[in-house]
């Protein structure tokens, strides 16, 4: 058995600030991560991170903002330490080592996103997650933080109403462990591999968030699904909004610049919400290119000013579509992008079960509300990755270990749990998950209605009853991935069921959940969270009100 005061499960931005965090407070901390650190999905974004650094920006008005952006579903205390928080932060990564891009005078230099009154975000080029996370996990290495790469957690272990550890298996030899902790931290990231189309990493299901709901813990504003506007045709790798920060147009098959028919002001600047409804529009009515997309053109920024500052697009266009936006427009569509629900947590990433925290993109804190505003998410990751890390040191001041009874018990559990999984017969993984990513695709994506809510509802359930029959036929002991997917595809499954159903009884449009046979926002009814708790039947929703402190909702007009 293994053993730290606290134990980070993922090892992206939030995980890594968390762990720094606590280090620096003092506590025995080490990481647990699937992957090596540095090919976490964090290192994937690329546009940027806001901070209201200009003389004329506030946090103030980066809160506005974001509360606005989120459809007024953001909880508006916990926006506002959000983006009090930013400078603070973003300096403090700028301090500790990351490459921003400059202005002329040498500051900090920041583009326009979409949503912001003020270009806001601060930018590495188009690779700013990879200087972060690059940044982070050197100031990690030099702390000397111990970090357990390569394993899978398969199970939280709760004693006595705390979280006290989890069962983790080692994926070179499939070996099963206990980590005992005083407290632990779920920083795992999103779960957009459940849709067809996602600018996500492959490791990205959403076993993280499936830990806590099986522990007991209700997932949050879960229907809430962000879809980016602009993921490269075919492989839906991610084209970034500063694409169009820094000038990119948007066109139809007829050359028309169609968002002046949807947000006349901001144009391409407009929230992904509704760019991404309105590339879909297009695209359903038959104004996108025939296998359904549109184009983003940057070529009049010129060769220089891309290389500069979109060398990272450039590079994927060519690589993977064979087009050089320096001489051709880029086919995008719509695609699954960010999860703006997850494991409810306070701003200190305390979740309702003592002893867990939670901090990123499987946290809701809720910062994002109903829709996210691009150069958000990174600093959600280390704001309240900081702030998670500090909390955890504090608690566990005085905390006891766990016996080791309460591993032991959960350890056999968890073996014969996976012993079952193995045999002859039964069912692929493969074919369940797939079945599972076209339902969501088709009928839980950018546009929802309730006959299709409802027939991915029933299909899920479907295919639940059939995944409990998947089997796994190898027997490998070394990266037996065939076992590591059949392990999350429980998950997965539970994850669908949860957004479906409360995407089927949410009937309003909000932000990113768009139901066409309900398309008004309903603040009467509907101004509040979804909470899902897990039973045998399937999900049980509740709701809870959303704090608002000083923006009362108005209607959204860009």
């Amino acid at each position: 058995m293994i053993k730290h005061d606290i134990l980070v499960i993922g090892g992206g931005l939030a995980g890594l600030r968390a762990a720094l965090e606590a280090h620096l407070r003092g506590a025995d901390v080490a990481v647990i991560s699937k992957v090596h650190p540095i090919r976490s999905h964090s290192v994937a974004a690329q546009g940027g991170i806001n901070a209201a650094l200009g003389q004329d920006d506030s946090w103030e008005a980066h809160t506005l903002d974001t509360v606005k952006g989120s459809d007024y579903l953001a909880d508006q205390d916990a926006v506002e330490v959000m983006c009090r928080d930013a400078p603070g932060r973003v300096l403090e990564m700028e301090h500790w080592g990351t490459l921003f891009s400059r202005t002329p005078d040498g500051h900090i230099a920041q583009r326009p996103f979409g949503g912001a009154g003020f270009p806001r975000t601060c930018y590495a080029g188009d690779r700013t997650g990879h200087n972060l996370l690059h940044t982070l996990y050197e100031q990690v290495l030099r702390a000397g933080i111990r970090i357990y790469r390569e394993w899978l957690v398969t199970r939280l272990v709760v004693d006595e109403g705390r979280c006290t550890g989890f069962i983790a298996m080692h994926t070179p030899d499939s070996k099963l462990e206990a980590f005992g902790a005083k407290a632990t931290v779920l920083a795992t990231g999103g779960y957009g591999r459940i849709y067809q189309r996602s600018t996500n990493a492959i490791i990205n299901r959403g076993y993280g968030i499936s830990l806590a709901y099986h522990a007991g813990v209700p997932l949050q504003d879960m229907e809430f699904v962000q879809f980016h506007p602009t993921t490269l045709m075919g492989s839906n790798i991610l084209m970034t909004e500063g694409a169009r920060g820094e000038g990119g147009y948007l066109y139809n098959r007829l050359h028309e610049r169609f968002m002046s028919t949807y947000a006349h002001d901001m144009m391409e600047l407009a929230p992904r919400d509704i760019v991404a409804r309105s590339i879909q529009i297009e695209i359903d009515e038959g104004r996108g290119f025939e296998g359904g997309y549109v184009h983003l053109d940057i070529t009049h920024l010129g060769e220089k000013k891309i290389e500069e500052r979109l060398g990272g697009i450039r590079q994927i266009s060519i690589d993977f579509a064979g087009i050089d936006p320096v001489k051709e427009p880029i086919p995008v569509q719509p695609g699954q992008h960010y999860s703006m629900g997850g494991v409810p947590c306070d701003v200190n990433g305390a979740t309702p079960l003592e002893g867990l925290y939670a901090a990123g993109e499987c946290a809701c804190v809720s910062v994002h509300g109903a829709n996210r505003l691009g150069g958000n998410s990174l600093l959600d990751t280390i704001v309240f990755g900081k702030r998670a890390g500090e909390h955890a040191a504090g608690f566990v001041k005085g905390i006891t270990m766990s016996a080791v009874d309460a591993y032991l018990e959960s350890l056999v559990r968890e073996k014969q749990a996976i012993s079952d999984l193995m045999g002859e017969g039964g069912g692929n993984f493969a074919v369940v998950r797939d079945e599972l990513r076209s339902v969501m695709q088709q009928d839980v994506g950018v546009f929802r209605h309730r006959d299709g809510l409802q027939r991915a509802v029933d299909m899920i359930k479907e295919l639940r009853e059939r995944g409990r029959n998947v089997r796994v036929k190898s027997n490998a002991t070394s990266f037996n991935f065939e076992l590591l997917n059949a392990i999350e595809l429980k998950g997965m499954l539970e994850l669908g069921q949860v957004i479906a159903e409360g995407a089927l009884a949410r009937e309003e449009s909000r932000g990113a959940h768009y139901r066409t046979d309900f398309l008004e926002r309903d603040d009467e009814h509907w101004l509040k969270h979804t909470l899902a708790y897990q039973t045998p039947e399937g999900p049980r929703l509740e709701y809870k009100d959303v704090t608002i402190t000083q923006f009362q909702p108005k209607r959204r007009e860009y």
